[in-house]
């Protein structure tokens, strides 16, 4: 195991930006983001866990979702494997965010601002660089029409620069959370007082006994998902090349949903299954 933690994994995830003692980097780490746009002064953890507003709404389960002192909502996400429609999801999730300000009776409909960020450990089709930033733009003019909603999207697999390359702070803050696990330092702490607060709160050995256990089970996990999905390309399951491949994949995605407790977008991404044939499993 490495000094320091796995971000990938979902308790790595949320001891970097989801705990009180973390806020300082997720504050520093959004305003090198924004680059001195809307600068973050101060923010709040709201309940990640949106409650059904409907009675088919299926609710909402965010990564980290807090409020910034000036009042914007913030979404941000870590998405390990690739999902035919993660575009669509992240629209959906801003969406749901706008609309569940909407209040009843006599409303302007001037609600607070949602950012979405996501950091991908996949790349998609559709998007070519490292960092895409999206909102609503005047085609003709490229002028934005509202500021009111923006998503960035940051393709992890395409940041290649080595630490001598990296000339910004986000460029560091993303050499660092890419290459986290794999450090026997945390590079620029001696000159940068947030990365080295950001090694102290990443190291191993400063976790709590529950953090410690929660984290230990979510790297075995997160190993086992990366493992499994190797084996099902391997074994041609993704590709449907083999005679029974089909029964291959529920053999695998059964083990994968109740040995390993893993979430159905994963197993779909593995097996090439249905999310209606796991959940039926």
């Amino acid at each position: 195991m490495g000094r320091f933690i796995n971000p990938f994994t979902d308790t790595g995830f949320k001891i970097l930006f989801g705990q009180e003692l973390s806020k300082p980097l997720l504050i520093d780490f959004l305003n090198n983001l924004l680059a001195g746009k809307d600068k973050v002064v101060d923010l709040k953890f709201l309940d990640k866990e949106r409650q059904r507003i409907f009675k088919d709404d299926r609710g909402l389960i965010y990564d980290i979702y807090c409020d910034t002192d000036d009042g914007r909502k913030i979404i941000v996400e870590m998405q390990n494997k690739s999902q035919k429609y993660f575009i669509e999801r992240s629209i959906f999730y801003t969406s749901q965010a706008v609309s569940r300000q909407g209040q009843k009776g006599d409303w302007d409909y001037n609600f607070d601002a949602v950012y979405f960020v996501a950091f991908m450990n996949f790349k998609v089709e559709s998007l070519t660089e490292f960092r895409t930033d999206v909102q609503l733009l005047n085609i003709k003019t490229h002028k934005p029409v509202s500021e009111k909603v923006k998503l960035i999207y940051l393709q992890l697999p395409c940041f290649t620069k080595e630490e001598n390359e990296c000339k910004t702070d986000f460029e560091r803050w993303i050499y660092i959370f890419k290459n986290m696990e794999i450090l026997e330092r945390i590079p620029w702490a001696a000159k940068n007082s947030i990365f080295a607060k950001l090694g102290e709160i990443a190291e191993v050995a400063n976790l709590s006994k529950l953090q410690r256990r929660k984290y230990d089970h979510d790297l075995k996990v997160y190993r086992d998902s990366v493992n499994i999905l190797k084996y099902a390309k391997e074994e041609g399951i993704a590709e449907g090349e083999e005679k029974g491949a089909h029964q291959k994949a529920i053999d695998i995605a059964k083990n994968m949903k109740y040995e390993l407790h893993l979430s159905a977008d994963i197993i779909a991404t593995a097996t090439k299954l249905s999310i209606e044939e796991i959940e039926n499993l």
